[in-house]
């Protein structure tokens, strides 16, 4: 991002961005811990990952439209702090339920699942505050901050939570994201923004037609309706590949819980590549073929991924190619993600922001609800390896198709 970039974000965007920042570092601490709790803690197998990933993202499928028609007739802002000290709350009570001996699989799941609807609330809020604080110019610049801060996150988190998981236990590594949710609701309670009233109360049927009206301005055939089509094959190969990765690094490959984190870290590396040439790079192409572009490069990764089990022999050269997977993926995802957030905002009304977002990552996460336990499951039969190339498949295809739709 340019100098001159930068200066058009206001100063009160430095809130957001620092309670951005904060949580991504939990974020990516407790999704650390959250594998290694269901692997090693509990003997877990990919079947369980599967269960474990469909739970964080069960709540968008369940209540994600109705909280983005609510949250579209709020202040976002308030909305924000409050699911922030939920999370907080929440995410708190697995070490205590370890402490008393009652951390078994459903336990973790319905926490994962509680967190997960706190986590849709301040999603939905946040992704449509973004345009009340931000001129829609400055939107893909913001965007890229908030990415690159993500990406450093994603780096140090899963390396710090490695650390923590090994010197402190895994149900207590998630601490950090407590202390860093709290801090969130913090730093947004200090931003000062000029948000519209509240909306009167509308009843049960006003609240649908909400609903209704958000996922029409998502598939009535737009080029927004072409980049979600595309985005819900990403999300497809992207939850195959999350299931993945756990079991095949910690049991496939035999990696540490260090081993393990440093790789993860690897992605966030990568992102912060991507992040800090995405401007340059989205003006050289344009927007959707960006996009396109890193999702064929994601597809690369999986294969480079996939091609560690040739030195399973060599934990070091394992870890080694596993990681330059992870780091190709994260470049992709750091350089595509801000255009496809700008490309959506500027094509969506304020009053409908939360909406839109919410239909969006609703059949996003959809994908990953019903794609992560059938991946875990076939994996237990068939191995890593296969699908792994399903993984690979499916990121090619999202290329291809955005590819296709931008030929005449």
């Amino acid at each position: 991002m340019t100098a001159g970039e930068d200066a058009r974000l206001p100063r009160s965007f430095r809130w957001l961005l620092a309670a951005e920042s904060a949580s991504s570092v939990g974020t990516y601490v407790t999704l650390l811990a959250l594998q290694t709790i269901v692997v090693v803690t509990l003997g877990g197998d990919a079947a369980d990952t599967g269960l474990l990933s469909a739970a964080r993202w069960l709540p968008y499928l369940v209540v994600g439209l109705l909280v983005g028609a609510l949250v579209d007739r709020m202040r976002r802002r308030p909305v924000m702090v409050a699911s922030d000290a939920v999370r907080a709350v929440l995410i708190a009570t697995i070490p205590v339920l370890w402490l008393l001996d009652a951390l078994t699989l459903p336990a973790l799941l319905a926490v994962v699942v509680a967190y997960g609807v706190a986590t849709v609330v301040n999603d939905a809020a946040s992704m449509a505050f973004l345009p009340r604080l931000v001129p829609g110019p400055a939107l893909q610049a913001a965007h890229a901050r908030i990415d690159t801060a993500d990406a450093v996150a994603q780096s140090g988190g899963p390396a710090l939570g490695g650390l923590v998981v090994r010197f402190a236990g895994a149900p207590f590594a998630v601490l950090v994201d407590a202390v860093a949710s709290a801090f969130a609701a913090v730093a947004v309670a200090r931003i000062r923004v000029e948000e519209p009233p509240p909306a009167g109360r509308r009843s049960v049927r006003g609240i649908l037609a909400d609903v209704a009206e958000g996922i029409r301005l998502v598939y009535r055939g737009t080029a927004l309706t072409r980049l979600a089509v595309a985005t819900h094959v990403w999300f497809a190969a992207n939850a195959t590949l999350g299931v993945l990765v756990a079991p095949f690094a910690l049991t496939t490959l035999g990696l540490g819980a260090a081993a393990f984190g440093l790789v993860l870290a690897a992605a966030g590396v990568g992102a912060v590549v991507g992040a800090s040439i995405t401007g340059r790079v989205g003006r050289r192409l344009g927007a959707l073929p960006t996009i396109a572009t890193c999702h064929a490069l994601s597809a690369i990764a999986v294969l480079v991924m996939a091609a560690a089990v040739l030195v399973a022999s060599t934990p070091v050269a394992a870890t080694v190619l596993l990681a330059a997977g992870q780091l190709l993926h994260g470049l992709a995802m750091g350089a595509s993600n801000s255009h496809e957030m700008a490309f959506r905002q500027t094509r969506t009304p304020d009053a409908a922001q939360a909406r839109v977002t919410m239909t969006m990552r609703a059949a996003n996460r959809a994908v990953i609800v019903v794609v992560a336990p059938i991946a875990g499951v076939v994996a237990v039969d068939t191995g890593t390896l296969p699908m792994l190339a399903v993984a690979a498949g499916l990121f090619a295809l999202s290329a291809l198709a955005i590819a296709l739709r931008q030929r005449p």
